[in-house]
């Protein structure tokens, strides 16, 4: 089986530079708290923009350089805003509750049909697509960019499989990567919003391995159920609909 057969985009080596810098920034973007004073919410919000313009250039950095050295043709470029599209319809019909969300679904299986860098873009244009639809824009946002553009890219950087065994793959990731994007999007807010007076707080005076206890304690209290739900949809819907959705996705590339 050839790379071209198993990813209907091939990823340049400027895009690979690209995503290991934009990985690299995301992280960042996230895990400063732990080395620097993160301040109180007014920081939390103020500093939004600056996340915003850092994070879009990149992210239209991939494409071009996806375009320019043939990557990513006009067909997968269209596939982008169609599944754009079809995810931020998706997320907007989830119920709500629980955890159970439906937006990942498509991310993943289109990433791992179309590539990583596919996957990266297509998880960050789709959270920016479904705030428009929802009102949903606010200092959370580039946050949730981010977290969904690691759960494209990962999904493309899954092994060869094909068969129940790339549907098991799919689901393991689709698991994983609730948690992760959970974690992630509460880690981005906590340090902030929940103030110093608890045992769950995040401490400017402590170190890195104690505020990450800390939010491990928090994140088991408030969210595990919520990040459950999300996985077990994962699960349950690319178990059911992951093998029709790759041949579909296929036959379009």
């Amino acid at each position: 089986m050839s790379r071209r057969q198993h990813v209907a985009v091939r990823t340049s080596a400027t895009s690979r530079i690209l995503l290991i810098i934009t990985a690299m920034m995301g992280l960042l973007a996230f895990c400063w708290p732990l080395f620097l004073n993160p301040g109180g919410a007014a920081d939390y919000e103020t500093r939004t923009p600056f996340l915003f313009a850092a994070i879009l250039p990149v992210v239209l950095a991939v494409v071009v350089s996806q375009l320019s050295s043939d990557g990513i043709d006009v067909k997968a470029l269209a596939m982008i805003g169609v599944l754009t599209a079809c995810g931020a319809a998706l997320r907007t019909i989830s119920p709500s509750m629980a955890g159970i969300s439906f937006v990942f679904i498509l991310m993943i299986a289109g990433a791992r049909v179309f590539g990583a860098a596919f996957g990266f873009v297509l998880g960050t244009t789709t959270m920016f697509a479904s705030a428009l639809l929802t009102a949903g824009f606010g200092p959370w946002l580039p946050y949730q960019m981010i977290a969904s553009g690691f759960v494209g890219l990962g999904a493309g950087l899954l092994p060869r499989a094909r068969g129940r065994a790339e549907i098991a793959w799919l689901c393991g990731w689709g698991f994983v990567s609730a948690f992760v994007y959970g974690w992630l999007m509460d880690f981005a807010f906590w340090p902030f919003n929940l103030g110093t007076s608890t045992q769950l707080s995040f401490d400017p005076h402590a170190s890195p391995l104690t505020n990450l206890w800390h939010f491990v304690l928090f994140n088991m209290a408030t969210s595990m159920g919520w990040n459950l739900g999300r996985a077990l949809t994962n699960v349950v819907c690319l178990a059911l609909l992951g093998g029709p959705i790759l041949r579909v996705l296929r036959r379009a590339s």
